[in-house]
C-alpha cells in the first residue's frame, strides 16, 4: 500500500464526485436551524440535528389520549415553484395537507417531520423550503421536531426536488369526530379556500402549458413561463401567483370551532374533489347535499374551466371549487359555527345539509342547482 488517506482522497472516488455534497447539506442545516427554532412548543424536548425528535406529551392534561398521524405531499404544484423559482409557499401547502387531515378526527397537530428529496442540494432553497414548512406550523400550532434531506443524482434531475411530511396529533377518545356522529337534519357549513390548495395540478398544468417540457424548470416552457408571470385581469394578479397562493390552513379554525359548537365530522376538500370527500364522513343511509347556489366558485376556477373546456363533473372531482373545508354540525348549532368562523376571519357559509331521504345505490354526498 502506498500513499496517505489524503492522496487517496484527492485522487478517487468520492461522494461528492457520485453527486452527493455532504457539506452543502450541513450548510443546509445551518440555514434552516433559525426556521426550524421558530416552528416549536413547550413540549419538544433537544433541539435539530439529532438521530430522532423527541417530543414530551402530558398525558395528564387527556382521560384517554388517541394519537392521530397523518402523510401527505406537495405533488405536482411543484413544478410551477420550480418554473417561478419561488420556494417559500410550498413548504406551508405541505403542512396544510398534513395538520388538516389530523384535525377532522378533531385530533391537534402536536409535531411534524419533513423529508425533502432533490437531485442536486442547494442550501439556499432548502432553507427557502424549510421557511414555508416552519411559517405552516405556526399558523397550525405544531411543531417542527425534525425531518430528512436528501440528494439522489442520477435519479432525479439536478432541479428535481420533492416534499413528503408525517404530521402527529392527539384527541381524547370520547372526542373523536367522524361518521359515527352525524344525523339526518344536520348542517353543512362551506369554509372557503385560498385558492386551488394542492391538488389538480397536472391538470392545471395539461391545461395552461401544454406537454411537459423536460429540459426547462418543473417542465414548463419559455411560453409557459411568461404566462406565469403575466398578469391576468379576471384573478387581479400574475397566473403564477394565483396559482401558488398557499392551501389554507384550517387546524386552529376547527379546533376552536369544535371547542365552541357541536361539530359532528369536518370533510377536508383534497384529491376527488367535493362529494368524494364529503362522503367520507357520511355514513350508509344519509344522503349530504351541496347547494351550488350558495357560493360562486373564486376566478381562478372559471379560468381554468374556460381555457380546458373542462366540464363541471371534471371540475368538481378534481379541484375544492373554492370550497377547503366542510363542518357537519348540529342544526341548531349553524348560528354560532358561523359566528365562531367570522371572528377568526374565514369565510362560512351554509352551503347544505344532510337527509335520511333520497340515499340510494350507495350514493351518501352529492351536489345540487347551479352557481350564480
Amino acid at each position: 500500500m502506498t500513499g496517505t488517506d489524503g492522496d487517496r482522497a484527492s485522487t478517487g472516488a468520492s461522494y461528492r464526485a457520485a453527486g452527493v455534497d455532504v457539506a452543502a447539506g450541513e450548510r443546509a442545516v445551518e440555514a434552516m436551524r433559525g426556521h426550524v427554532a421558530r416552528a416549536t412548543r413547550p413540549e419538544v424536548v433537544g433541539s435539530l440535528g439529532g438521530f430522532a425528535g423527541l417530543f414530551a406529551l402530558d398525558t395528564s392534561r387527556y382521560r384517554k389520549p388517541l394519537l392521530a398521524s397523518s402523510t401527505d405531499g406537495v405533488g405536482t404544484k411543484l413544478a410551477l415553484a420550480r418554473a417561478l423559482d419561488v420556494h417559500d409557499t410550498v413548504g406551508i401547502d405541505l403542512v396544510a395537507m398534513v395538520v388538516d387531515d389530523l384535525v377532522v378526527c378533531g385530533a391537534e397537530p402536536l409535531f411534524l417531520l419533513d423529508y425533502i428529496a432533490c437531485g442536486s442540494l442547494d442550501p439556499s432553497r432548502v432553507a427557502s423550503i424549510v421557511a414555508g414548512i416552519a411559517t405552516g406550523c405556526e399558523q397550525a400550532g405544531c411543531a417542527l421536531v425534525g425531518g430528512e434531506t436528501a440528494e439522489h443524482p442520477g435519479l432525479m434531475g439536478a432541479d428535481d426536488y420533492d416534499l413528503a411530511a408525517t404530521g402527529i396529533g392527539v384527541v381524547e377518545a370520547d372526542d373523536v369526530l367522524g361518521p359515527e356522529r352525524v344525523r339526518a337534519g344536520d348542517a353543512l357549513i362551506a369554509m372557503a379556500s385560498s385558492g386551488v390548495h394542492s391538488n389538480g395540478f397536472s391538470l392545471v398544468r395539461h391545461v395552461l402549458f401544454g406537454a411537459v417540457d423536460p429540459a426547462a424548470p418543473g417542465g414548463i416552457g419559455t411560453a409557459g413561463q411568461a404566462a406565469l408571470r403575466a398578469v391576468e385581469p379576471t384573478l387581479g394578479t400574475t397566473l403564477g401567483e394565483a396559482l401558488l397562493t398557499p392551501t389554507r390552513i384550517y387546524a386552529k379554525d376547527c379546533l376552536a370551532l369544535a371547542a365552541a359548537a357541536e361539530v359532528r365530522a369536518f370533510a377536508h376538500i383534497t384529491g376527488g374533489g367535493l362529494a368524494a370527500n364529503l362522503a367520507r364522513v357520511i355514513p350508509t343511509g344519509l344522503l349530504a347535499t351541496l347547494d351550488r347556489s350558495t357560493w360562486t366558485p373564486p376566478s381562478i376556477f372559471t379560468l381554468l374551466a374556460e381555457r380546458g373546456d373542462i366540464p363541471l363533473a371534471e371540475m368538481e372531482q378534481t379541484f375544492n371549487q373554492g370550497i377547503g373545508m366542510i363542518a357537519v354540525v348540529a342544526p341548531t348549532a349553524v348560528d354560532g359555527t358561523l359566528a365562531v368562523l367570522a371572528d377568526r376571519d374565514v369565510p362560512a357559509w351554509l352551503a347544505g345539509h344532510v337527509s335520511a331521504a333520497g340515499a340510494e345505490n350507495g350514493l351518501t354526498a352529492r351536489l345540487t342547482g347551479t352557481h350564480p
